[in-house]
């Protein structure tokens, strides 16, 4: 008997979105999403979908409408400031580029094409205007505690509640208070949208990063249509305000060309610190934390997106697991553990170093090993298209602890989902 009716979901992001598509989508329970917002966030985020988020977009039955409005990119590469050509990866892959392929596609268009099919299946709610203010929870299930923007007070009590409400999380104050384990770094980026043809002007490729001690920047196409996400670092000294005040200046110091504001279209932009922070557990209870309320990261390389995805793809099996009799609720503590150990592990790691490879002298060695491997998928097409489309680590399969999987081996011992289990706590 199904063991899961109701799910309540706080924040109406891509992390929130994609998880109650695919327990509306598979499970067909009932998933009510609340969001403080009026609507989806527009301002400059992530657009890169990696593979491992890819395989949850087939498994919430998104892919083919992402695909179809998505940019399919052919390369990224590093470059100096004055465009001198580095390392790159994958410049003109094979079409189509594989199942699990990269497809690029800002969050600002991807959350109304997700909540069209969350929409789209019965039992399923967004409530906009619902601010979480604070949470309850018995043996039974737990409550979200919401403000309208009327200022009225309402409870919504679900089998569980999850945190998937950003980096200013509610659920997880709620949890632990104000406190965020971690450290701020010491920069402060500006992510722009903007209309300005790198690639017909400079050659430059769908994604480049360029390498400065100081006027180190990303820029990458992330619409058809000829959209590019600049992203750059400024002294962490400044304001918001003198941040976006600094923006043409900026771009005339760091970009090819130096262009003044007649020479391109700003759409937008917005200010952000760098952050490197996992809260304390991803569980407690019957509520659970996901993505930014549960950890965050620099942006660059896509880690943070990535990692967000990744989470909800694990909590989604145990979910399933949960519903079907196939896992005991006691695979939520696993999951926090196993999450947070690939957070401590590769997460942080490999997103701080994804950030020193632009400008930090120190990484020098490092840096030219990983070009290096760059230069090795280049020169191995079947190894560097493997590495491409692989399904890295940063996922967790919890299904495998599946109790209909669990078989005897030729000992006639059992290879208990316990054991598993025991062995991944261990490592996390």
């Amino acid at each position: 008997m199904p063991k899961l009716n109701h799910v309540v979901i706080a924040g109406a992001g891509p992390s929130g979105l994609l998880l109650g598509t695919l327990l509306a989508k598979n499970l067909g329970i009932k998933v009510t999403l609340l969001d403080a917002n009026t609507k989806i966030d527009d301002n400059p985020r992530a657009a890169h979908h990696a593979p491992s988020a890819v395989f949850d977009f087939h498994r919430a039955g998104i892919i083919d409408d992402v695909r179809a409005v998505g940019l399919h990119p052919k390369g990224v590469c590093w470059r100096l400031q004055d465009t001198t050509f580095l390392a790159g990866m994958g410049r003109e892959p094979e079409q189509p580029s594989g199942t699990y392929a990269m497809v690029v596609l800002p969050l600002d268009r991807l959350g109304p094409l997700i909540v069209r099919h969350f929409e789209s299946y019965p039992n399923t709610e967004i409530l906009w205007g619902h601010k979480l203010v604070g949470v309850e929870q018995d043996e039974n299930g737990a409550t979200a505690v919401v403000e309208t923007l009327e200022g009225e007070k309402k409870k919504i009590t679900g089998d569980y509640l999850v945190g998937a409400d950003g980096a200013s999380s509610g659920v997880r104050t709620a949890l632990f208070g104000k406190g965020y384990p971690g450290e701020t770094l010491k920069a402060q980026i500006v992510a722009t949208n903007v209309y300005l043809p790198f690639d017909e002007r400079f050659g430059y490729w769908d994604s480049n990063f360029i390498c400065h001690p100081t006027d180190w920047y990303m820029a990458a196409k992330i619409t058809n249509d000829g959209l590019w996400r600049v992203t750059y670092g400024d002294s962490d000294g400044l304001s918001k305000e003198e941040l976006m005040k600094r923006q043409p200046l900026r771009y005339e110091q760091i970009l090819p060309g130096h262009p003044k504001p007649g020479e391109y279209k700003l759409i937008s932009m917005s200010p952000y610190k760098l952050q490197q922070r996992c809260a304390p557990s991803f569980r407690v209870g019957k509520i659970l934390l996901v993505a930014d309320a549960a950890h965050l990261c620099n942006p660059f390389g896509g880690m943070g997106l990535t990692g967000g995805f990744a989470d909800v793809g694990s909590l989604y099996d145990c979910f399933m697991g949960i519903h079907r009799d196939e896992l005991d609720e006691d695979i939520l503590d696993n999951y926090s553990k196993v999450r947070i150990g690939i957070w401590r592990d590769m997460i942080d790691p490999m997103s701080r170093e994804n950030f020193h490879r632009l400008w930090d002298p120190e990484f020098k060695d490092k840096r030219d090993y990983f070009f290096r491997m760059c230069e090795k998928a280049n020169d191995d097409p079947v190894w560097g298209k493997s590495v491409a489309e692989s399904i890295p680590q940063i996922r967790h399969d919890f299904t495998q602890y599946f109790k209909s999987k669990q078989k005897k081996d030729t000992n006639g011992s059992k290879d208990t989902a316990n054991g598993l289990l025991a062995e991944n706590s261990a490592a996390a």
